[in-house]
């Protein structure tokens, strides 16, 4: 593909691979993080204590993250058609395995721990490389329409989950999603996804050298994987990442059961839960054209910063207007954590490492909603409370806010060892 198909005046390839991984976001994120409608379904149905299912959870989301690594490697050397067909396949038969099982060991090891490392491999960390190789100038805004998916699965998933659980079983449930990731998965795969992106990347002006547009990937070039790891940087970008995880996961999971232990119906929960990601759908479009104007660091900070007070307030909430109103303020500021990490350590690295590194940060997220899973139904069984879970994830926000604040601008940090580099 020439300069001339990515100029202005003709659609750029790029964006329908935004578009489609958007979508398979939505799917993929909107399961692992939109348990909540499933959770008391699924306790009562086989018999599990909160704690037990929680625990299944919890691993789960740990292998869930363990699996992005993995998947980073594997994008890098047989392509992402390859990781997104074994995601699927993993995942259909994890679903097939977990409606037929009644035991804790088995749901745990299709539930928690196959379907896990299926999501996983159809998870954002899977689809940030190509669309890295594919922008340069717009990276910002194309990684913040990514994370438009996962917005748009908790606003969407969460109620449709609800409703559905309302005619049908909980195993009758997944069998449809299976279905229905499936069915838009596979071809997305085969027909949309595209790993061999331009020379001249998004639109750059006509006659401009290419690495203009991205004046910081070149020196990313010379980091290995465990020097980038080594750095303030990535150690900072994963702290954050692991709130982050621990937040959006204990909302997802333990969000709508203390809605409805603090009063509120299950519709009303639902429709509170979701609502965060249906505002955050179109203020993620807002803040995906600040990413590649204002100082990133900045704009993450803020993000973490009115999560953590949302968090406060939704424990705080005593009727349907305040939780509304709760949801819609959270909402404007929820999304944009992950784009804007993925999008410092593709600046800072270069596109050659970002796949694999966003996958290891990615696993400190995981970690952080492995804790929560665990936490969120212990804690309450334990003290009948769940300002242990939700007011720790409102600190641990704040925490992340200010760490975020430290990390450097659009320069590259020091090599460890200048004889490493060459």
């Amino acid at each position: 593909m020439s300069s001339q198909d990515s100029s202005p005046a003709r659609w750029y390839f790029g964006w329908n691979i935004v578009a489609a991984a958007t979508v398979l976001t939505a799917l993929t994120v909107g399961l692992r993080l939109g348990l909540g409608p499933l959770f008391l379904p699924m306790t009562e149905d086989l018999g599990f204590s909160r704690s037990l299912l929680s625990a299944i959870v919890a691993v789960g989301m740990l292998c869930y993250g363990a699996a992005m690594p993995l998947a980073g490697w594997l994008v890098a050397r047989r392509g992402t058609r390859f990781v997104l067909l074994a995601g699927t396949v993993l995942l259909v038969a994890s679903t097939l395995w977990a409606v037929n099982t009644r035991t804790p060991l088995g749901l745990l090891l299709s539930f928690g721990i196959l379907m896990s490392v299926g999501a996983g491999f159809t998870s954002p960390v899977a689809l940030t490389p190509v669309i890295s190789r594919w922008f340069n100038r717009r990276r910002g805004m194309a990684l913040f329409f990514l994370s438009t998916g996962s917005m748009a699965g908790i606003a969407i998933m969460t109620p449709a989950l609800g409703m559905a659980l309302q005619h049908l079983s909980w195993q009758a449930t997944l069998l449809g999603f299976a279905a229905l990731f499936t069915a838009i998965t596979v071809p997305t795969a085969l027909w949309v996804i595209r790993d061999e992106a331009p020379a001249d990347g998004d639109a750059p002006l006509p006659g401009s050298p290419v690495r203009a547009a991205n004046p910081v990937a070149p020196a990313g070039q010379h980091y290995t994987v465990l020097q980038a790891m080594r750095t303030g940087t990535f150690l900072k970008i994963t702290l954050g990442l692991f709130a982050c995880g621990f937040s959006m996961n204990l909302l997802g999971t333990h969000g709508m059961p203390m809605l409805m232990d603090h009063g509120f119906d299950a519709t009303t929960s639902a429709f509170g839960i979701g609502l965060i990601g249906l505002v955050a759908i179109p203020s993620t479009m807002v803040l995906g054209r600040l990413a590649d104007r204002l100082p990133r660091r900045k704009l993450l900070a803020a993000i973490y910063c009115v999560r953590g007070v949302g968090f406060f307030a939704l424990l705080l909430a005593g009727n349907t207007l305040e939780l509304y109103g709760t949801s819609v303020i959270g909402g404007i500021a929820w999304a944009g954590s992950i784009a804007l990490s993925s999008a410092i350590l593709a600046d800072m690295f270069g596109v050659r490492l970002v796949g694999v590194l966003y996958g290891w940060a990615y696993l400190g997220h995981q970690v952080g909603a492995m804790i929560s899973a665990w936490l969120g139904g212990w804690g309450y069984e334990h003290f009948g409370t769940h300002w242990i879970a939700f007011g720790l994830s409102g600190a641990l926000l704040m925490v992340a806010a200010g760490v975020a604040l430290l990390l450097p601008g659009r320069r590259h940090p020091a090599l460890p060892t200048p004889q490493a580099a060459g």
